[in-house]
């Protein structure tokens, strides 16, 4: 685990965006549950990709969105042990992998970012590629 006071601005940096974080596996139960719909879920870390890449493409491609994900939700990987390894059982046929991003609608993983995926990769190339996601399958389902 890592310290709470390194952890706090990282945790921060997706919150303040309006995505929930879960601490718990019932609260990731909670947001997730109900698998109508679409999800964001950012599995965050303490990692430069995660800080370079994932958490700013995440909030460009929101700033930009014109239709969004109806439910978004965050974990910690590393100090939020339960509720990433909850969050993980969502995104069926993918390894475990921080940080990394999961679009889900109707319970389904439509589109993943996974670490490999996010590393070396400019943020914003990634935003656009969250931006066309969200406008893909986002819409789809709010129709």
């Amino acid at each position: 685990m890592y310290p709470e006071e390194i952890v706090r601005p990282m945790r921060e940096e997706l919150t303040r965006l309006g995505i929930q974080e879960a601490r718990t596996a019932e609260e990731v139960d909670q947001i997730l549950g109900d698998k109508k719909g679409t999800a964001l879920v950012v599995v965050n870390s303490v990692c430069g990709c995660a800080a370079g890449n994932a958490r700013p493409a995440v909030a460009m491609a929101l700033q930009d969105a014109t239709v969004k994900p109806e439910k978004m939700l965050t974990v910690f990987a590393g100090n939020d042990k339960d509720a990433t390894t909850r969050a993980r059982s969502y995104f069926t046929g993918f390894r475990p992998s921080s940080p990394s991003i999961a679009i889900l609608r109707d319970g389904e993983v439509v589109k993943m970012l996974e670490r490999h995926q996010i590393e070396g990769r400019d943020a914003r190339e990634l935003a656009g590629e969250l931006s066309k996601a969200f406008a893909e399958y986002c819409e789809v389902a709010s129709n």
